[in-house]
């Protein structure tokens, strides 16, 4: 299909992104979020998500535009995720993008978000390397995944998150200890102060590559149950549940790394920013002698550089766009890095 600037919108949750990239570079990008709104609540309310991306969308596609430096008639392709997310969410960004597409009579194509987070390492620092093992941890997503192509293989699951994934985790904990949502940076940022030695909080699942993190919220709610009446030493007990939640990632995907004699270790979604997981990630992938590729973290957290990073590989590897009638899958497993449900067979599943 040849080179083309390929425009990718992201709205799966509370922040609304547009992206835009060719043949691996990424060009501009521009970010909304609607996280203020929400944190009064303690998390996120979708309705007013959808809401915000309403409001969002036309403005942010517009900035990275100016960003880039281009107008929308340079657009020769859009991505956009159709899945997992909020449904109503997904909904505003799948009906501007098919808008999009079809007044510039150009190619569509559904993405797989947590696919948009391995390939934004790809911005970064280049290809993956085939094979590649990528540990995934967000707010909803904790998977370790053996990645070979990310656009032509499928994509082979070693672990993934039983109950609570580690940014639910922290997001959890965080409202016990008294912390501000997200919880994620507030316990890294309170964490600094603590020791990470000061509770043995328990380490879920060592002998599998699936996680496990909900037994630890509760360990750690119970923990500060037991301080009742008295001061809680937040500083301490976000240490030490930060200290157990990059022990058990890092551990299980060093050791996935040696069992399968992959050379290189890929740390995405938004707890890669995490300060501690990636300092562990570092220490243990060196002792290992095994490279570590983490995205900055202007690209780790939900962001449209992403999905267009995706789209991208698709438009370049010649796949074929999605159907006119695509839909969304709110629930979609990763398989796969192109995303094309249809009402019909979302209807029928």
């Amino acid at each position: 299909m040849g080179s083309r600037i390929v425009l990718g919108i992201e709205s799966s949750c509370d922040e609304t992104g547009a992206g835009l990239v060719r043949d691996g570079r990424l060009l501009g990008h521009a970010l909304a979020s609607s996280m203020d709104e929400h944190a009064r609540f303690g998390g996120v309310v979708p309705e007013i998500a959808s809401r915000a991306h309403l409001h969002a969308l036309r403005p942010v596609i517009q900035q990275a535009l100016d960003d880039a430096g281009l107008r929308l008639s340079d657009i020769g392709a859009v991505a956009v995720t159709t899945g997992p997310g909020l449904s109503g969410a997904l909904q505003v960004g799948v009906a501007g993008a098919k808008s999009i597409a079809y007044a510039l009579g150009v190619p569509l194509y559904g993405v797989h978000h947590l696919a948009g987070h391995v390939a934004a390492d790809t911005l970064e620092h280049g290809p993956l390397p085939d094979p590649c093992m990528v540990l995934i941890v967000s707010g909803g997503h904790t998977s370790l995944l053996l990645v070979r192509d990310l656009v032509r293989d499928p994509i082979v699951h070693l672990g993934d998150t039983l109950d609570d994934a580690a940014g639910e985790c922290f997001d959890k904990v965080a409202r016990v200890f008294g912390l501000p949502y997200p919880g994620g940076p507030a316990i890294d940022r309170v964490a600094r102060e603590g020791d990470p030695r000061a509770v043995s909080f328990p380490r879920p699942l060592p002998g599998s590559y699936d996680f496990s993190f909900s037994g630890l919220k509760t360990a750690a709610a119970r923990w500060a149950e037991g301080h009742a009446g008295s001061e809680l030493p937040v500083a301490d007990g976000a240490a030490s549940l930060q200290e157990a939640v990059a022990d058990v990632l890092t551990r299980k995907a060093v050791a996935a790394c040696r069992e399968h004699e992959v050379g290189t270790l890929v740390v995405v979604g938004g707890v890669a920013a995490n300060s501690r997981v990636r300092s562990l990630a570092e220490e243990r992938c060196r002792t290992a002698g095994i490279e570590l590729r983490v995205p900055p973290l202007r690209l780790c957290t939900d962001n449209g550089a992403m999905i267009a990073a995706v789209g991208d590989l698709l438009v370049r590897t010649g796949a074929e766009p999605a159907p006119l009638d695509v839909s969304i899958d709110p629930s979609a497993p990763l398989e796969y890095a192109s995303l094309r449900p249809t009402a019909s067979l979302v209807g029928a599943a």
